[in-house]
């Protein structure tokens, strides 16, 4: 059962959907020039962010926690839109979307298979990753479009991250603190391998943004940090605010 009250994490993500509808839509009819290795990127990462989540769903209902699992929903929902708009952004730049990739094939079928918590510990993993590709897109992209969808995105995968780290922050005060410190310690590792994969996978894309391999590496270990000491215990960011939980 989970303890900590998940009722301002409800309202954070449907205030984000009630501000998400009354800004609209990007302008797609003005159209897009992506380059073939961003195209290429942007299509890989738009199969990661599709997806029904429905094992998530299932493992936050038997957390016992109803406010939990609603706001797994509405987490899963944003993760959706996603997904549609970057498919809507190749189409605007004349490309199509990918019917699957082994990356992602493998990253769903390892978190299916494990339980609340490490699904969480993995999922983190492509979270802290996203943050460091999507602010590369919107800092670096020529194309505006290709920028605005970019910092959308960005901008709701940094209330993702404090989310998680609530939510793995309880799942693990049950470890002694030195088991908390090795499981972070051991997760930020795994981090560096993950983002090591992607840099060399989507190497010609962070060129053409201006962001190099090793730096693209570097910045998702120094963004990490915090979230690690979160996770081990410390405070979280909270919803909307910058109070802390």
């Amino acid at each position: 059962m989970i303890k900590t009250g998940y009722g301002a994490w409800v309202r954070e993500f449907e205030a984000e959907r009630e501000r998400r509808a009354a800004l609209g839509e990007p302008d797609w009819g003005r159209g897009a020039r992506l380059p073939a290795e961003i195209v290429r990127s942007i299509q890989k990462f738009q199969v990661g962010e599709d997806g029904d989540g429905s094992a998530l769903c299932g493992k936050a209902d038997r957390a016992g926690d109803p406010a939990y699992s609603e706001a797994v929903r509405l987490f899963i929902a944003e993760e959706q839109n996603h997904a549609r708009m970057l498919k809507l952004l190749l189409e605007a730049g004349g490309a199509g979307t990918l019917g699957g990739h082994w990356s992602d094939a493998a990253f769903v079928r390892v978190r299916q298979l494990l339980g609340l918590r490490v699904e969480l510990l993995v999922l983190m993993l492509a979270e802290v990753v996203a943050l460091g590709y999507y602010r590369a897109l919107r800092d670096g992209a020529a194309d505006p479009l290709a920028r605005e969808v970019a910092g959308r995105i960005l901008a709701d995968e940094e209330r993702h991250v404090p989310f998680h780290c609530l939510r793995l922050r309880e799942g693990l005060a049950v470890l002694p603190r030195p088991a908390r410190r090795a499981v972070t310690a051991g997760w930020r590792g795994l981090l560096a391998g993950a983002a090591a994969l992607v840099a060399v996978d989507h190497g010609p894309a962070l060129r053409t943004l201006g962001v190099g391999r090793g730096a693209f590496v570097a910045q998702a270990l120094r963004s990490s940090a915090w979230m690690a000491r979160a996770m081990s215990g410390g405070p979280v960011p909270a919803p909307a605010a910058g109070a802390q939980v």
